[in-house]
């Protein structure tokens, strides 16, 4: 069973009020239960699979996350299965690791993590990505400055949709 598969799994599991679902194939294993008495918001969990099979994308948790009614994801690279950064030219577009809510600072009084204009190292935290009321940090994979942000903080996000312009150093 792939992503997009799970995806659509958890989207009919919360538009047909479904309260529990178990999938078992060979080498995977995944139960869908809806929150109770949390019914308005849909909230989905997810359980992991018993084997993996090749990763998705390199994520600091599982991947999976409550549902709400979110806008469509950015279908501007919609046919791009690739995750992780994307060349435009010189510049790089980073992409969500994983589906889920976006901010960028730790806090709502705290300062952003970067701002447009701003150089990162690698390593450096970008945002966090709360899914499943986890909070994943996003670190760059690379040295770089901030030449857009395409995403508005605390609004959700879907997996591969594009968050920063950069410029690499």
């Amino acid at each position: 069973m792939d992503f997009k598969q799970i995806q659509e799994l958890i989207k009919m599991v919360n538009k047909h009020n479904i309260a529990d679902l178990k999938i078992e194939e060979e080498n995977f294993k995944i139960q869908l239960k809806t929150v109770a008495g949390v019914q308005s918001k849909g909230t989905v969990i997810a359980s992991a699979p018993l084997v993996q099979q090749a990763p998705i994308a390199a994520a600091p948790a599982p991947v999976s996350a409550p549902i709400a009614s979110t806008p469509a994801a950015n279908t501007a690279d919609s046919d791009k299965t690739e995750t992780g950064p994307t060349t435009t030219g010189s510049e790089v577009i980073v992409k969500s690791p994983i589906i889920g809510t976006f901010y960028r600072s730790p806090g709502p009084d705290k300062e952003p993590f970067v701002k447009v204009g701003d150089s990162f190292n690698e390593g450096d935290v970008l945002c966090i990505i709360e899914a499943m009321k986890l909070f994943n940090e996003i670190d760059a994979e690379f040295s770089g400055k901030i030449v857009k942000i395409l995403v508005e903080d605390a609004s959700p996000i879907e997996y591969d949709q594009p968050l920063f312009v950069v410029e690499p150093a």
